[in-house]
């Protein structure tokens, strides 16, 4: 996992989750990008960028799904 900068000119296929309702809320956004997943601020997009390994992200959103996360 990494974080870095992408410049403002980035032109990624940047997507929000489905549970985004765009009022202007909390919420993420998601690129792929080879063999990782790029994530950032919605709000911030020339904000620093994190980058994970896609299987990790597979995971993650598996648990998520799943409810195994949740506490």
């Amino acid at each position: 996992m990494s974080m870095r900068r992408l410049a403002v000119q980035d032109r990624r296929a940047w997507f929000k989750s489905s549970y985004s309702n765009g009022a202007g809320g909390e919420c993420v956004e998601c690129a792929h990008a080879g063999d990782d997943t790029l994530i950032r601020d919605s709000k911030v997009e020339s904000g620093p960028t994190l980058s994970v390994r896609n299987p990790a992200w597979r995971s993650f959103v598996r648990a998520l799904r799943q409810g195994s996360l949740n506490r």
